[in-house]
């Protein structure tokens, strides 16, 4: 459940990116530097993810099920989980620009994913997709373009 809605984020993220793109950079603009770096950051850690699973690592490789704690109103709940810190890729099958590129990704994926629980990362990815999409100047259903 975890994989595909990583998958499907990224999909909508790609799909405004390039298709609404001036109501994208908007909202980017739109944000502080520092929702701008964290948004940005998360994004760019979900496609690090996407981009894993299932290829190199397993996605138990990068969740870790939260143990009921004291106090906690999680229930099991799997939003309760956590993102694991995961070891840093190998990359020596990649040409040099696409080593740095997964490295970033990679990095962001530490710094806004790891230790953070699952339902945080997914409501600040889908506060801002969804925030983007209301501003999308065009009439065109996004769904459309993330299914083609």
């Amino acid at each position: 459940m975890i994989g595909e809605a990583v998958w499907w984020v990224t999909i909508v993220d790609g799909t405004l990116v390039r298709h609404h793109v001036d109501a994208y950079d908007g909202v980017v603009a739109g944000q502080t530097p520092a929702e701008r770096r964290l948004i940005e950051g998360t994004l760019a850690g979900l496609r690090f993810v996407r981009n894993r699973m299932g290829h190199e690592v397993d996605h138990v490789d990068f969740i870790q099920p939260e143990a009921s704690r004291p106090g906690a109103a999680s229930n099991g709940r799997i939003t309760a989980w956590t993102w694991k810190s995961v070891p840093e890729p190998t990359l020596a099958s990649l040409r040099p620009r696409g080593q740095a590129w997964e490295m970033t990704r990679y990095r962001a994926y530490e710094s806004q994913l790891a230790g953070r629980t699952i339902g945080e990362i997914f409501e600040r990815a889908a506060a801002f997709l969804k925030l983007a999409a209301a501003k999308s100047t065009s009439g065109t259903d996004i769904t459309a373009h993330a299914a083609g």
